[in-house]
């Protein structure tokens, strides 16, 4: 799941500075869950924004906003307001933003900041889990990802820094290959720390990417 928070108000409002007419778009999925952009939360944005002079002429959950053809779709439903609003106030993720932001000639503005890829732990506690490096090595790390839990990102082991099973970059984590190998011993895979892996790839992870998955048929 895409996790995001909300911008400080006082940045939406500088944003809006020269807007006074304002459509507010939310997701149905990874910015209600993180309770930044469902109903609740657009529904409240407009409350603010109208204490503090603006008009909202609409709102729309984008279900969800990161779909291009079905946000193309669900935006015709706003097709009066677009033609009389100033901006967009975009309660998604970046990528939800962008998709907005290619379907109109509205200016459109984030109220969210983009954290990372990660689980919902519990309700509003977040941990990140992927860095969508374009080549997953989970296979051998007994679903522990080093690209991400590493600090350093190493794919041969610990750096040595390890103090009392935490992280030198950060003691309040755990040393990522202390978890990996404490669970491929547990699964009798030990084996998988003898092979020498070779330097990531980052050919596979340049930006910005593009997938056509006719051409892997």
């Amino acid at each position: 799941m895409i996790i995001s928070e909300k911008k400080p108000f006082d940045e939406i409002l500088e944003y809006l500075k020269d807007s006074k007419k304002v459509i507010i778009t939310g997701c149905s999925l990874c910015a209600s869950t993180c309770k930044v952009g469902g109903e609740e939360e657009v529904l409240a944005m407009k409350a603010k924004l109208e204490e503090n002079g603006k008009e909202v002429l609409g709102c729309k959950i984008l279900d969800p906003s990161c779909n291009l053809l079905k946000t193309r779709k669900d935006l015709k439903g706003l097709k009066d307001e677009l033609k009389d609003a100033d901006a967009i106030l975009s309660l998604a993720c970046g990528d939800g933003t962008q998709t907005v932001a290619k379907l109109v000639k509205n200016s459109v503005y984030p109220g969210n900041n983009t954290l990372f890829i990660g689980e919902v732990e519990r309700v509003g506690q977040y941990a990140e889990a992927c860095r969508a490096c374009g080549s997953c090595q989970l296979g051998w790390t007994a679903g522990i990802c080093p690209v991400t839990i590493c600090a350093k990102g190493l794919l041969n082991g610990p750096c040595g820094g390890a103090r009392d099973g935490k992280c030198e970059v950060d003691p309040e984590n755990d040393c990522a290959w202390i978890l990996i190998y404490d669970k491929l011993k547990e699964q009798g895979k030990l084996d998988n720390l003898l092979e020498i892996r070779e330097p990531r790839d980052y050919k596979v992870s340049y930006h910005p990417r593009k997938i056509d998955l006719k051409d892997k048929e």
